[in-house]
């Protein structure tokens, strides 16, 4: 999984205390977007399904988690088995996506 960077105890993007993760790639590019730096697909950094699992593990008083961008659903299977084990974990999640609902309904189809 790729991504750009992390805030560990934040409390803007999402109700709560958060981790959030800003994902990297992004075919977007939305005219006056707040993380420009996300939008290359050969940036960011590598990190494994564990790394990130450990980093919410370690917070006993978050709330959840929020994905950001970049665009997380460029990386949906990563992040839907994440998301599979955040719930488990009884967290919240929030996504923020440049995908609207119809988009994301016609690509789950193939």
């Amino acid at each position: 999984m790729r991504y750009s960077g992390v805030i560990y105890n934040d409390i803007a993007a999402a109700p709560g205390l958060c981790v959030t993760f800003f994902t990297q790639g992004c075919p977007h590019q939305c005219h006056g977007c707040h993380n420009p730096n996300t939008w290359d697909f050969e940036g960011g950094k590598d990190t494994s399904f564990e790394k990130i699992l450990n980093a919410i593990d370690e917070n006993p008083l978050l709330a959840g988690v929020t994905f950001s961008g970049g665009e997380p659903f460029c990386q949906a299977e990563g992040f839907a088995a994440l998301a599979d084990e955040i719930h488990k974990r009884n967290l919240d999640i929030v996504t923020f996506t440049g995908y609207t609902l119809e988009e994301l309904r016609e690509m789950a189809k193939t």
